[in-house]
């Protein structure tokens, strides 16, 4: 994991007194914690500092969070973490499909909140160590192939029907494991240890918002799905022949 002592954290909030909170907990866990309460100067502190990740509120003031997001995400490199108090799952999907990382709904758990933290530097810890290790050591490339549907993951591409799909980093991931699994039932706590390294708590919704816009990318949103289907009180099972 990251060293904390090492790690900047942008704080796009104007909510003062949640923003103050916020930050002197991170604070007493040796984070380097800056903070911006609109979000023009939001866009402007993170090119300045360059933060490892940036906690960002969805209601704003001037711009609000899915601008910021959109404009970040043209040259912003690093992690980003979404608050809101809606529980509007549009929001969600708006977000995680521009780009963001993770989404945390208001009220905010200081606990969780700091999980999800050491979760998205985890990642990056991990892929920066990947990127060193010698030629021989270096995982091989692997591509899955269903139908129409080609992934890459040395890439992080994928293509359906001879077309490119964009997708975030997130999304492909929930994709190749799903992928990597077919035809077997994967339910939320499988799926949430796997790419975010933190229980499922029955409540949060993430896992089946960027499964929304997984569909909604791939053509599997019109009626019912067919090649990402919901298995009742199971989980998520990926097709092989629908593609």
């Amino acid at each position: 994991m990251s060293d904390p002592k090492n790690t900047h954290i942008l704080i796009i909030e104007d909510d003062l007194k949640l923003a103050k909170l916020m930050q002197d907990y991170l604070t007493l866990r040796d984070y380097k914690v800056s903070l911006a309460e609109t979000g023009p100067q939001g866009l402007t502190m993170a090119s300045e500092i360059q933060p490892q990740l940036i906690i960002l509120d969805l209601m704003l003031p001037q711009m609000d969070g899915i601008m910021v997001c959109q404009q970040l995400k043209t040259w912003y490199k690093n992690r980003i973490l979404v608050l809101s108090a809606s529980d509007d799952d549009m929001d969600q999907v708006s977000v995680l499909e521009m780009g963001a990382d993770d989404f945390v709904q208001k009220p905010i758990h200081p606990r969780v909140l700091l999980a999800r933290i050491r979760t998205l530097l985890r990642r990056d810890h991990i892929s920066s160590n990947s990127s060193n290790e010698t030629a021989v050591a270096k995982e091989p490339v692997t591509n899955l192939c269903f139908g129409q549907l080609n992934l890459h993951f040395g890439r992080r591409q994928v293509s359906l029907n001879d077309q490119p799909v964009n997708l975030t980093e997130t999304e492909f991931e929930l994709l190749w494991l799903l992928a990597s699994n077919p035809e077997k039932t994967l339910s939320r706590d499988q799926i949430s240890q796997t790419l975010r390294g933190i229980e499922y708590d029955g409540l949060d919704r993430i896992i089946d918002n960027r499964i929304m816009s997984l569909r909604r990318k791939l053509g599997d949103n019109e009626g019912l799905a067919k090649r990402i289907i919901t298995v009742r009180s199971k989980g998520y099972l990926f097709t092989t022949d629908q593609w």
